[in-house]
């Protein structure tokens, strides 16, 4: 039996994860980064810093295991010049072991990972269909076909998940604040404005309402109910170019408000939370591919 290690040191988690050749992830390590209470995020330098002093830690969890080649993030997404740091630690650990044990090594984007691991977890089969990759750092609308993927639109200020952690933050919420802003959100009846054009939405001003509410429920209603009506619009508009299956992918697809209205209304599918937040598995699984492709 073949096994795949797959890597990826996201703004956030430090992830590693093994799949053998049936495509069967068997391992699928997560360890978030340490961010400080009260603050919004992490700085690129930090994020570095703390992937370096999870990984070995990660890779002790990994635990001994007879790899054929190595697949690692090596960037956020499939365009030219899309960089970022933080993905450098994983890059020293997958080919320093690929240099050593003489095995091959692959580089893939952190999107491809994220839509790979949806795809595997939801057991989608289509080979053509529409992805959102929605999370803290992305908010997204794509064509995916083969490996072939294309942006439709996306947001044009803020991500969906950099609104949730702002707003929680500011409610006292532990950073990442989506699980408990979802938690906290009581049952309101909320009617919103989005901004949706096309493909294309804006979020900012979801960030600017809610500075004007007090109840803490409603504010974390209507936060969700803004992200879910956006979704929902950039959706229908996406199937109006292209009547084909959905794949919502990223951490904000983990609200289960979020998917049960969405799963509803259209042919969709989603991840495990596990397989829906920043993983490793989906690199495992490309790197599974492109090996027993021989490219």
């Amino acid at each position: 039996m073949k096994y795949f290690l797959g890597i990826d040191t996201s703004n956030y988690t430090t992830s590693a994860a093994v799949c053998n050749e049936n495509g069967e992830v068997i391992k699928n390590i997560r360890m978030p980064l340490k961010v400080n209470d009260g603050e919004h995020g992490l700085r690129q330098n930090d994020a570095v810093f703390g992937h370096i002093k999870n990984l070995p830690q990660v890779m002790e969890q990994i635990g001994k295991t007879d790899v054929t080649a190595i697949g690692y993030s090596a960037y956020p997404r499939d365009v030219g010049g899309s960089y970022m740091p933080c993905f450098l630690a994983g890059e020293a650990v997958a080919c320093s072991n690929a240099n050593i044990n003489g095995i091959p090594l692959y580089k893939f984007s952190h999107q491809a990972g994220h839509i790979a691991a949806a795809k595997y977890s939801s057991k989608m089969d289509a080979e053509k269909f529409i992805a959102f990759h929605v999370s803290g750092g992305t908010t997204e609308v794509l064509h995916v076909e083969g490996d072939i993927i294309t942006k439709l639109g996306g947001t044009l200020d803020l991500n969906a998940g950099q609104v949730i952690d702002r707003v929680g933050v500011k409610l006292g919420l532990k950073f990442p604040c989506g699980a408990e802003l979802e938690k906290l959100a009581g049952n309101y009846d909320i009617k919103v404005n989005v901004c949706v054009n096309g493909c294309d939405c804006n979020l900012s001003g979801l960030e600017n309402k809610v500075t004007e509410l007090t109840d803490t429920g409603y504010i974390a209603a209507y936060v969700i109910e803004f992200i879910k009506i956006t979704l929902d619009k950039m959706t229908y508009n996406a199937l109006l170019k292209h009547n084909l299956p959905v794949l919502y992918a990223g951490g904000v697809m983990s609200n289960q408000i979020i998917k049960n209205y969405l799963s509803n209304k259209y042919e969709s599918y989603f991840a495990l939370p596990e397989f829906s937040a920043d993983n490793a598995a989906g690199i495992a699984i490309l790197c599974k591919q492109r090996y027993l492709n021989g490219n």
